[in-house]
């Protein structure tokens, strides 16, 4: 059976929002050395994927894995100082956004948080049956 690829998702959406909402608490409001870094980017992951999802009707591990890839690239841009390269240093936004440092450590919360996401995908799949 084909499904279509274009299809909005109200579930999908509405997480999309509240981690988004998230994000920016996390981002405006905590200054530490664990939730920000490290759940943050845990959470950053899960986020563009329920962002995606939220229009397009893909399978779980394809489009967790173009996710993550995505997640990387973007890690592996800091490494080269992307922020830097095209002139954005002074633009808070673009160093949040984007960020400004390579941490091995954020490549493994990303990995995390699209296991999560696979596992919690699977699982919804297993108890709909």
């Amino acid at each position: 059976m084909s499904y279509p690829v274009l299809k909005f998702s109200p579930f999908y959406a509405i997480s999309t929002l509240l981690l988004f909402i998230t994000e920016v608490i996390i981002a405006l409001f905590v200054h530490d050395q664990f939730i920000r870094p490290y759940i943050g980017d845990f959470l950053v992951v899960i986020l563009i994927y329920c962002f995606v999802k939220s229009f397009l009707n893909t399978p779980i591990v394809p489009t967790a894995l173009g996710v993550l890839l995505f997640a990387y690239t973007v890690e592996l841009l800091q490494y080269f100082r992307i922020v830097e390269v095209l002139g954005l240093q002074d633009s808070r936004a673009a160093r949040i956004i984007i960020g400004s440092s390579f941490e091995w450590q954020d490549m493994l919360a990303y990995t995390l948080g699209i296991m999560a996401v696979v596992l919690l995908e699977k699982g919804n799949i297993k108890n709909t049956k």
